[in-house]
């Protein structure tokens, strides 16, 4: 049997900024990314804290220290600069690995 866990969250990140004419994704900062462990192209779910949108893409670098996070493409239609998001990424894990897992989350 696989589970699934949740392996990384950034905790109401800031939208900083909302791009509809791109090809889809959600653009970090590689310093928030590597805190939590988040690959570029890595699949993830975002919860809009501010109106409860939830949506699926997958991850792309920014500039790194420029605390960037921006809707792209449709993910535009999904928020709003200032509004907070949760970002997650999931992982699949035997039982075993399971046990005593703790998912890397960076609150903003």
């Amino acid at each position: 049997m696989q589970l699934q866990l949740l392996k990384a969250k950034l905790h109401r990140i800031k939208i900083t900024e909302a791009c509809l004419d791109y090809e889809g994704s959600l653009t970090l900062d590689p310093d928030d990314m590597e805190a939590v462990g988040i690959l570029p192209y890595e699949k993830i779910l975002c919860a809009n804290v501010e109106n409860g949108n939830r949506f699926e893409t997958y991850a792309i670098e920014g500039k790194r220290g420029s605390h960037v996070c921006c809707l792209n493409g449709a993910a535009a239609h999904k928020g709003k600069v200032g509004e907070r998001l949760i970002v997650m990424s999931f992982g699949t894990f035997t039982p075993e690995e399971a046990k005593g897992w703790q998912p890397k989350v960076k609150h903003f």
